[in-house]
């Protein structure tokens, strides 16, 4: 399939492409590293692993060796942190905000689908004043991300073909979820990548390593 020059929705991942949610995260990982005694880890090393989930985060502040009990009460203590300043320095990747909101502004279709429960998906997009046409999180169908149901759920909400969609995301997932989906698979460099894997290797269509640089990819109004 070749990639279209002119999507007519376009669908994202939500944490490390759209929003870069990692501040808040971090925050909430360090607290509970602070709960159990421990110094605070650099954000770099925190934010290279917020696209792998809150399994991958507490892991990564306490340890793997953790028993089943402790990696849950671990896991529960970080989401109610997270959840109780979900989108206190969370903010639309710049100059991703400026196009999303002329976007908006006249209506075109668009959409978030992401493995992020919507106990924590809504209260942020409402806070940045998101409106996306279609939103699919980790907890509305009976599989997520690879899976390409999300995403076909989320086209055929906002009434656009797959094939004439772009899916843009900052993880492997993303790009096996958008080809099986029939999407145009669109990478980005700039999210929450860990520095020994390639994103340049993922199955995309299109690749870009800056922001800016997918910006000036998308569609404009006019």
């Amino acid at each position: 399939m070749s990639a279209p020059s002119t999507p007519e929705a376009v669908l994202f991942d939500l944490d490390g492409t759209l929003v870069d949610t990692a501040p808040d995260l971090a925050v909430a990982t360090n607290a509970l590293r602070q709960h159990h005694g421990l110094a605070p880890l650099p954000f770099p090393t925190i934010r290279a692993q917020v696209s792998n989930g809150g399994n991958a985060l507490v892991s990564l502040a306490l340890g793997n060796e953790l028993s089943t009990a402790h990696q849950a009460e671990a896991r529960q203590f970080l989401l109610d942190t997270y959840e109780a300043a979900v989108a206190m320095h969370s903010r639309v990747f710049s100059p991703l905000d400026e196009w999303l909101t002329a976007w908006q502004r006249h209506h075109r279709p668009w959409g978030i689908v992401t493995n992020k429960p919507r106990r924590y998906t809504t209260p942020l997009i409402e806070a940045l004043a998101l409106s996306p046409g279609a939103l699919l999180c980790a907890d509305d169908l009976a599989v997520r991300k690879p899976d390409p149901l999300p995403l076909l759920e989320a086209a055929s909400r906002l009434g656009v073909a797959p094939h004439a969609c772009w899916y843009v995301g900052d993880h492997l997932r993303d790009m096996q979820a958008a080809r099986a989906a029939g999407m145009t698979a669109v990478a980005v460099g700039y999210g929450y990548i860990a520095e020994d894997d390639d994103y340049h290797q993922w199955p995309a269509h299109l690749w870009y390593h800056q922001c800016a640089s997918l910006v000036d990819a998308l569609p404009t109004i006019g």
